[in-house]
């Protein structure tokens, strides 16, 4: 009985020994350092309006109120305004600019997106239907009469895409007599005509319906602002850009008429994004995955007609 005792009382140590083993074990795990929070993003960077600077623009206020912002903008401009099929978010680079002014108006990017076509951007303005209208907006004398504009906040230009094998086009008075395709509503119709005069445009709605006028023979070119053609471009290998944007310019954040606070509150956050770099940080995400070198200076705020 003794020995059997014994060998028991042995077997019975062993299995404590293991066990004090294991429980060392899960203490070393327990003790690790943590691992390091995830770096901030550049949503987290951005700014914040004070409470005085939003009591200053009753507009603001009312936004703050709500608990959201409301944007014009589009789901189907690749690099500007897209939405992601399996996030559901809406990214690009003129995306992202209206999370950065919804945080600083509600403190979280809170964005409501609704649809808004070169022809309907300013009535969506003009009857209170959206906040603010951001989505490559080019700012003129005339539209300046009908709302506001904030910014610029980028400068650009009207370019021509054509498909891969088309040669017979390198710049825009080769496209006298030719079809040619541009969105309803846009500056890309009058840029072309005045160097083009005799080109056969037609208007269509959509990017994606003048990409597949291009791809049917339907038109041998289509002309729109580069950072559009950019994004189809960068979407359909059949497509390439033909030489360098044959005007320069001046995109702009539309807001309602007569708004003088509300568009003093939006200058005001623009330039807090261009000098902490948030600006280009935007770019180079996005633009700046196609468009090849450094990020572009941003244009200086109130420096043109109309804005």
């Amino acid at each position: 009985m003794a020995g059997t005792f014994e060998v028991r009382r042995r077997r019975l140590a062993t299995v404590l020994a293991g066990l004090a083993a294991v429980t060392a074990c899960d203490d070393s795990d327990t003790h690790r350092p943590a691992a390091p929070p995830p770096a901030p993003t550049l949503l987290d960077r951005a700014p914040v309006a004070g409470a005085a600077e939003v009591a200053a623009s009753p507009t603001a206020a009312a936004i703050r109120r709500r608990g959201q912002l409301i944007v014009g903008g589009q789901w189907d401009l690749p690099l500007l305004s897209e939405r992601n099929s399996i996030t559901g978010e809406t990214e690009g680079f003129d995306a992202t600019l209206g999370k950065l002014l919804a945080k600083y108006l509600l403190g979280e990017p809170a964005v409501k997106i609704v649809n808004a076509t070169p022809e309907t951007k300013e009535t969506l303005l003009q009857v209170g239907t959206v906040d603010a209208v951001i989505r490559i907006y080019t700012i003129t004398p005339e539209r300046a009469e009908k709302i506001a504009f904030a910014g610029p906040y980028l400068r650009s230009g009207q370019a021509i895409a054509a498909l891969v094998q088309e040669r017979s086009v390198t710049r825009p008075a080769d496209l006298n007599g030719k079809p040619v395709v541009a969105v309803a509503g846009t500056t890309s119709i009058d840029a072309l005509l005045r160097e083009a005069p005799r080109a056969r445009v037609e208007t269509l709605g959509t990017t994606n319906e003048c990409v597949q006028a291009l791809e049917s023979g339907r038109a041998v070119a289509y002309v729109h602002d580069l950072t559009a053609l950019a994004g189809a471009a960068r979407l359909n290998d059949r497509i390439r850009i033909i030489g360098e944007p044959f005007t320069s310019e001046p995109y702009g954040i539309g807001l309602p008429l007569r708004d003088a606070g509300f568009k003093q509150f939006v200058n005001d956050w623009l330039g807090k994004i261009v000098r902490s770099g948030l600006w280009a940080e935007v770019w180079q995400t996005t633009l700046g995955t196609v468009v090849t070198g450094p990020p572009p200076t941003p244009p200086e705020i109130g420096s043109v007609p109309g804005s």
